[in-house]
């Protein structure tokens, strides 16, 4: 069973200098600093001498190959291009073009916070990305205690990113919310780029690479540096991002990898908001309340610093046998000064997957491909949380060692058979085992937890048909275990009593291709989600888990794309449109807790329809336009439904004009985000107390932005 898979495929362009501040009010038009004037000046000059356009090297692809289930199958879902000249624009974030993918939503509850739910999994996450397992180079960015710091990746830490809906325990663990597959591949030519942007709230983003290709090793790095004031009253925020990648060839069957990932940054968060402080004023901070000071009093803000490595080695032992296997290392150490208390958490973990492929052509035109391997992973944290003394650490509250402990045990084969079916069928046995020590505690308290004999199986049928049509049926068992973040939320009380989720998800989907130019696809879902973990606020902020008794996820999303070439004499050269539309209907099934009954409710969070519009012109001249448009319906904002945001409507538009200057090709561009001005809250805290749901999105705003490539 292959699950549907949206992949997005960017090889970025590239970018380096070091960060100026320029200061201009949140709406005021931008202006340029002397050093980034300089810089567009002298691309604006090289442009007026460029004899000839050259043609942009971006080309939409209709076909791709996935790498999720290691069968390494072409897809014809692409959200899929060869450089980073796309919609792309301020490149703080993938939250544009991930919202143009069915299925997927991404928000932003503020500059540097962000959250992915794929198919109604963010209910897990008031932060941060839970339920989803992120891996980059093949190392697993998820740490043991189930969280990922999505954020620690810059927007040219990969050359590609594969989305996959839907479980995935089968072969990747623990999860129900679906997997992120992220790429940074060493490219097969010597070569350098640089990249610049500044726009609206002080954005200043500046990206360089560089890439060396030899006979028998390539090596690859990135610097990144983003920050911006924020649009909101304490919101700013600061990245600093490098990522190197090696790769070796040993002999013609074995290859040697190294990749080290490396992040430093801070952001401030400014707190959801009640109805009435939204209305009156969006930009502006939480404000204090009773006890609680406001989150500029606390001088609320994030420190976080995470550093990644691994090695991962392939093996082809014959034309048919084959391993990979990766063994990494990280330390993440976050700080966090909140409303209510700071919290330290330093994590350190290691881990490693190895994974055995047989795949051997049968006669009759028949094929197997067969893969088992076994993943593990280790932490030992440590979390403090001391009161909050205007941003400093006070009187320690609690202090805990924590150490957990899994690994996933998994097989899979797929028969390919020379009439076009393919049978999969995959099973993975996963335990767990968390250990919490509070030695705040006299004597200290220790309560070990322990989630196994689950075992995920995963089936599919699919079938290609005459005439470019194709079928394919799924069904597959999800589980998630809690995070340790969820069993100590940030409430500081550990919570022992709190089950893992588990459910059997059943999809369908249908893909039809007309004229080789026309790409469409539609999938129906039905996820049955047994005691699914549902967060909780409390009147400080502090966020906490309860079980639902379980929740009815059914659904449909279409796509729907158009590349065309323009061969005659017109002005426009290629591009594309695409659409995509997605139906949610996500309801809890016997839910009750306490005194209240949400059986029957709408799960908070997702609003039940979106649509999402994407278009790409490319011109003979060397001129480019492109933008998006990203509908979503109003959510509820708790389990009774008693509170309600808002639907929107957002628009992008980008104007940019490519050339070369002998060997070197430039790039400039302007665009805008928001154009229609919409008020709108993203990334709303669920079940907040106090009716504290709100975090304001950014207003109407600008950029410009230039690059340069060898």
């Amino acid at each position: 069973m292959t699950f549907l898979l949206t992949r997005l495929s960017i090889h970025i362009s590239k970018i380096a200098l070091q960060p100026v501040a320029t200061g201009f009010s949140l709406f005021q038009p931008f202006y340029l600093t002397p050093l980034p004037a300089l810089f567009f000046s002298v691309l604006f000059s090289i442009a007026g001498y460029a004899q000839l356009p050259v043609a942009d090297t971006v080309q939409a692809l209709d076909e791709v190959t996935v790498k999720a289930f290691g069968q390494h199958t072409n897809m014809a879902t692409a959200i899929v291009a060869k450089t980073g000249y796309l919609t792309y624009s301020n490149k703080m974030s993938l939250l544009t073009d991930m919202n143009t993918i069915p299925g997927v939503r991404m928000e932003e509850r503020s500059p540097g916070s962000y959250r992915i739910n794929i198919r109604g999994s963010s209910l897990r996450s008031p932060f941060g990305v839970r339920n989803v397992k992120v891996y980059w180079n093949d190392i697993p960015l998820t740490d043991p205690g189930g969280s990922t710091y999505f954020n620690q990746l810059a927007f040219n830490n990969f050359s590609t990113l594969e989305v996959v809906k839907g479980p995935v325990s089968s072969m990747y663990g623990a999860g129900t919310g679906g997997l992120i597959l992220a790429e940074n591949a060493v490219d097969n030519k010597t070569g350098a780029s640089l990249e610049y942007i500044t726009g609206s709230y002080n954005l200043q983003t500046l990206l360089a690479s560089a890439n060396w290709q030899g006979e028998k090793l390539g090596s690859k790095v990135t610097y990144a540096h983003n920050q911006s004031n924020g649009y909101r009253q304490q919101s700013a925020m600061r990245r600093d991002n490098f990522s190197w990648t090696a790769d070796m060839k040993l002999s013609l069957r074995r290859h040697l990898s190294i990749s080290v990932l490396y992040t430093d940054m801070d952001y401030e968060t400014p707190g959801a908001l009640t109805l009435a402080e939204y209305k009156k004023d969006p930009e502006g901070a939480r404000p204090s309340a009773g006890i609680y000071p406001s989150a500029v009093d606390a001088k609320a803000a994030i420190f976080q610093k995470n550093l990644t490595g691994g090695v991962t080695y392939k093996d082809a032992f014959s034309t048919v046998f084959s391993n990979t296997t990766t063994f990494y290392g990280a330390y993440n150490r976050i700080e966090n000064s909140a409303v209510r208390n700071y919290e330290t958490r330093n994590e350190p973990h290691f881990g490693g997957r190895s994974v055995f492929t047989f795949d051997k052509k049968l006669p009759g035109g028949n094929s197997i491909n067969w893969n088992t391997g076994v993943e593990a992973q280790s932490g030992h944290f440590n979390i403090r949380v001391n009161g909050n003394k205007s941003g400093v650490p006070d009187t320690l509250q609690t202090n805990d060692d924590v150490t957990t402990i899994l690994y996933s045990i998994f097989t899979q084969a797929a028969f390919t058979t020379g009439f076009n079916w393919i049978y999969t069928a995959g099973l993975s046995y996963n335990k767990s085992k968390i250990d919490f020590n509070r030695l705040s505690d006299e004597p200290p308290l220790n309560q070990p937890l322990a989630f196994s004999n689950q075992v995920a199986p995963r089936l599919s049928v699919s079938k290609a048909f005459k005439g470019n049509f194709s079928l394919l049926a799924v069904a597959a068992k999800g589980y998630a275990p809690p995070t340790i973040a969820e069993l100590l939320p940030s409430t500081g009380v550990i919570n022992t009593s709190l089950k893992a989720e588990a459910g059997w998800n059943y999809e369908l989907t249908l893909k039809k291709q007309i004229f080789g130019r026309v790409w469409l696809e539609a999938t129906g879902f039905h996820f049955n989600l047994k005691d699914a973990l549902v967060q909780r606020r409390d009147e400080s902020g502090a966020d906490y888990f309860t079980n639902a008794g379980n929740m009815k996820q059914k659904g449909a999303e279409l796509f729907a794309s158009y590349n065309f070439r323009d061969r005659s004499t017109g002005f426009l050269n290629y591009g594309y449109v695409r659409a995509g539309y997605t139906y949610n209907h996500f309801r809890y099934g016997n839910f009750i807790k306490e005194e209240n009954d949400f059986s029957g409710k709408w799960l908070p969070g997702i609003p039940s329809n979106i649509l999402s519009l994407q278009a790409d012109f490319r011109f003979k001249k060397g001129f480019y336009l492109n933008g998006t448009y990203y509908g979503a319906s109003s959510v509820f904002l708790n389990d009774a439904n008693t509170a309600e945001a808002k639907g929107y409507h957002l628009l992008t538009a980008k104007l940019g004009y490519s050339f070369s200057v002998n060997k070197m090709k430039l790039n400039i561009y302007t665009g805008a985000d928001n154009l229609l001005n919409e008020n709108h809250s993203l990334g709303n805290d669920i079940n907040a107390a106090a009716g504290r749901y709100y975090n304001a999105a950014p207003a109407r705003n600008y950029y410009i932005g230039a690059a340069m490539s060898l």
